[in-house]
């Protein structure tokens, strides 16, 4: 069974930088066709996409947060990490990982989550 666990700082105060990394176990991030996802919820809303790895390293991000996003791989430690700039109280929610996804049938899991709090 794949699971996912996120780790960062949960307080970020505003115009800096926001890390989180997703360490995987029992599944790989380089397995071929799968891809890797980070994904939020902002308190009192949905969920939003913000972007996702694919097996080979490529990466796309949603268009509204795409200037400012970045996701990076280690692959000796099987983790993927989250880069947000110039982070707003905005940016304040819930961030996942969570993975695999794939075009063919596959079991996706999440990560519990972590509370990101962008406050001076």
């Amino acid at each position: 069974q794949v699971q996912l666990q996120e780790s960062g700082p949960g307080l970020v105060k505003p115009s800096q930088t926001l890390s989180l990394t997703c360490t995987v176990s029992g599944g790989s991030i380089t397995t071929k066709y799968h891809s890797w996802r980070w994904i939020r919820q902002p308190p009192g809303k949905g969920l939003e996409w913000i972007g996702y790895l694919i097996y080979s390293g490529n990466t796309y991000y949603s268009p509204s947060l795409n200037s400012r996003t970045s996701i990076s791989r280690d692959t000796s430690k099987n983790q993927f990490t989250l880069q947000m700039s110039s982070v707003t109280p905005e940016d304040t929610a819930v961030y996942y990982c969570a993975g695999p996804f794939s075009d063919y049938e596959v079991e996706t899991y999440w990560g519990q989550g972590t509370q990101v709090t962008v406050s001076s």
